[in-house]
């Protein structure tokens, strides 16, 4: 594993000699911008494994993506290679249908200490939640990105992460839409602990993702990559463009429905990736579609 194939799989070209916040953003948009995250090797009937060498391989040799586990145990070999004080932490994401944080961890995030300064940075969220930049932990602050305003609360030593909404613009709609979701609606993501974590407390989750027919990563086929101006994303057969601000307070949505052919060609050409095995794509109904019902 070298740093520099790494930075060559991100097209990071910046210095890395400084450990500093400029550094730090700038290989995170690289990162979120270049490696997907997404799901796909569960539905091509291949394993996900948590070690950092296979993950490595598959997704700066191999030029894939994957999910917050792999995703975030990437960037925090990279950073903590670089030199960055870099902790790994364990989240529980919001489950909107059922109006609660799930009771197990189930995510990964990084918290970087920066000139005694913390922030929490994380790659493996992705689609419209992704942050761009590192955010500063502080409770209350609202952190707009070109995402959207971002921020953290804090309850008795539970952070909580979410997202100011904007309106949606769906011109293929026959009456096209612009008022889902309200605007400055909160969006809960996930909560998370300063309790510092390693890999290895994630190898029961990583295996329960893979073979419980429970979980939205069975249900679904999920690839979504960050752009200069959005975010695409691949759910089933159902491929959605998102352009942040297109107007005032309002992004642009695209949405498309591909056949089987059309989904092999839309992740080399929207997403870059090529699978070594057949994607059987999913989409169970009965649940969010897509990427605009997903947020």
């Amino acid at each position: 594993m070298n740093i520099q194939e790494y930075f060559s799989r991100i097209s990071y070209r910046g210095s890395h000699k400084d450990a500093d916040l400029k550094t730090l953003t700038g290989i995170l948009q690289h990162h979120v911008q270049a490696i997907p995250f997404e799901n796909l090797s569960m539905h091509c009937g291949e394993s996900i494994d948590l070690d950092l060498e296979p993950i490595y391989n598959k997704i700066v040799r191999k030029k894939r993506g994957g999910w917050c586990l792999e995703n975030n145990y990437l960037l925090f070999w990279a950073l903590q290679g670089i030199g960055y004080d870099v902790t790994i932490l364990g989240g529980n994401s919001y489950d909107p249908a059922e109006r609660t944080y799930t009771a197990d961890i189930n995510h990964v995030l990084l918290k970087v200490v920066i000139d005694g300064k913390s922030y929490i940075v994380d790659s493996g969220f992705g689609g419209t939640y992704q942050m761009w930049q590192p955010m500063m932990l502080i409770s209350g602050k609202d952190q707009p990105q070109i995402p959207g305003i971002f921020r953290f609360t804090e309850d008795n030593g539970i952070w909580y992460f979410e997202k100011i909404k904007r309106k949606h613009y769906i011109p293929e709609q026959s009456v096209p839409s612009t008022d889902t979701p309200e605007t400055g609606e909160i969006r809960k993501i996930y909560s998370f602990t300063l309790e510092p974590r390693h890999m290895s407390d994630f190898q029961e989750l990583n295996m329960y993702l893979q073979t419980s027919p429970d979980t939205l990563f069975q249900k679904k086929s999920i690839c979504t990559l960050q752009t200069t101006e959005g975010v695409r994303a691949l759910v089933g057969w159902t491929f959605t463009e998102l352009k942040y601000n297109y107007m005032e307070d309002m992004d642009l949505v695209k949405i498309t429905t591909l056949s089987d052919e059309e989904v092999e060609k839309t992740l080399k050409d929207k997403f870059s990736i090529t699978l070594e095995n057949k994607l059987i794509p999913v989409n169970v109904r009965g649940l969010p579609p897509n990427l605009v019902d997903m947020i």
